[in-house]
């Protein structure tokens, strides 16, 4: 039997040096939002600086940070270009869900891991299709995976593969076309033969994310390269609760574009200095109320979000999922609110494309589209609470107990 590779020796990042990478990627930010390119560069120094592989187990030679670490991470990164940010959460997340119950094939994700050692290597998964629209609502894939003699063969379409075009994994969803059906995710390479790229990602906001839909022409996948394979089922594939505490450094992600927003707004109070007034109107009772609407939201909301994810690497069993949710769906409204009362304020300016405050603006429209949506969140919280009350009035209401 072949030896196990050794653990790929990987970086540890220094959470505490997280500024000088935020200003590396805000300050080619803006012309990858411009063009719509794949960011290269800010995702080279998101790697440099050890971030890419931040959730990597220690029994690969990783880290291991948590979910409160990685949420401090993709805020620092959100404030400097969310894009970056967002397909840097993709391969973090599918990272930290192999630490803590490995799943993957053992020689694949060994090599997946010395190639990270030296480059960049990003992963995503590949779940939306046209038809089946966001899984986190139920259904499953009309992806194809038809048996062959050396593993597996793929055909569908995709939707929304974020940095489609630096991917060097697609986690793709599929169903198998056996007698009995399963639902599978396939490990693919970037560089398989077979898949067409449709470059339609025009976005309002995450311009530079790149998340372009996809087309699987008869693709070859290695039976190695099946990640996970599961009897098909009925129900919604898409367990709202499992995973929800992963949200929590996604809500952090958009907190750092409203940062980075209220940076722009605070500079511009100290800056402008009408001819009528003489003085910075960060002096006025109207900027001064707005900057403590502005703080009161942010300042919440990342108690909320920070607090949550250091109570979830505590293994807080007090902390359930629909508090990680719940935490997420009220952290996006804050952060959402919290740019539009600068955009208002400062009015033309703060709709003007050359000052950052607009593309904060765009950026954040963005937060509330991730899958769990608000409505499907809040279903889960509510149906969760009438749970337990219900629970509690069926306790309360058994023998030698008075009601509640």
């Amino acid at each position: 039997m072949t030896a196990p590779a050794p653990p790929a020796l990987l970086p540890v990042p220094d959470l505490s040096a997280l500024a000088p990478v935020t200003e590396r990627l805000a300050a080619t930010a803006a012309e990858y939002d411009h063009s719509g390119a794949f960011p290269a560069e800010g995702i080279r120094a998101a790697h440099e600086a050890g971030l890419l592989t931040a959730t990597v187990g220690e029994r690969y030679g990783g880290p291991g940070l948590g979910v409160a670490a990685t949420a401090r991470i993709l805020h620092a990164l959100g404030a400097g270009d969310p894009s970056v940010a967002l397909i840097t959460a993709m391969s973090l997340t599918i990272h930290y869900r192999q630490a803590v119950r490995p799943h993957w094939p053992e020689a694949l994700y060994a090599r997946l891991l010395a190639d990270a050692a030296h480059r960049p290597v990003l992963l995503n998964h590949v779940r939306g299709e046209p038809e089946l629209g966001s899984p986190a609502r139920g259904g499953l894939p009309a992806t194809v995976a038809r048996r062959t003699a050396s593993g597996w063969c793929l055909t569908g379409r995709k939707r929304f593969a974020t940095g489609v075009d630096g991917l060097d994994w697609l986690l793709v969803w599929a169903t198998t076309d056996e007698p009995t059906p399963r639902v599978g995710t396939f490990a693919v390479s970037g560089a398989s033969p077979g898949i067409e790229v449709t470059h339609r990602w025009d976005h309002l906001g995450l311009r530079a994310s790149g998340s372009h839909d996809i087309t699987l022409h008869g693709v070859e996948v290695p039976a190695g390269n099946v990640v996970e394979i599961a009897p098909h089922s009925t129900a919604a594939e898409q367990d709202n609760r499992a995973g929800a505490a992963l949200h929590l450094p996604l809500a952090a992600l958009y907190l750092g574009v409203a940062r980075a927003a209220q940076q722009y707004f605070h500079r511009f109070a100290q800056e402008r200095v009408p001819a009528n007034l003489g003085h910075p109107v960060a002096r006025t009772e109207r900027f001064r109320r707005t900057a403590g609407e502005i703080a009161l939201r942010l300042d919440a909301a990342e108690q909320l979000v920070f607090g949550g994810a250091e109570r979830v690497d505590a293994a807080d069993d007090t902390y359930a999922p629909e508090h990680a949710l719940g935490a997420r769906v009220l952290a996006d409204r804050h952060a959402t609110e919290a740019v539009q009362l600068a955009v208002r304020l400062l009015g033309n300016p703060g709709l003007t494309r050359d000052n950052p405050l607009e593309r904060h603006f765009r950026d954040i429209q963005c937060a509330p589209v991730h899958a769990p949506q608000a409505d499907t969140a809040l279903l889960t919280i509510g149906e969760r609470a009438l749970e337990t009350r219900s629970a509690q009035h069926e306790r309360a209401a058994r023998p030698g107990k008075a009601p509640a």
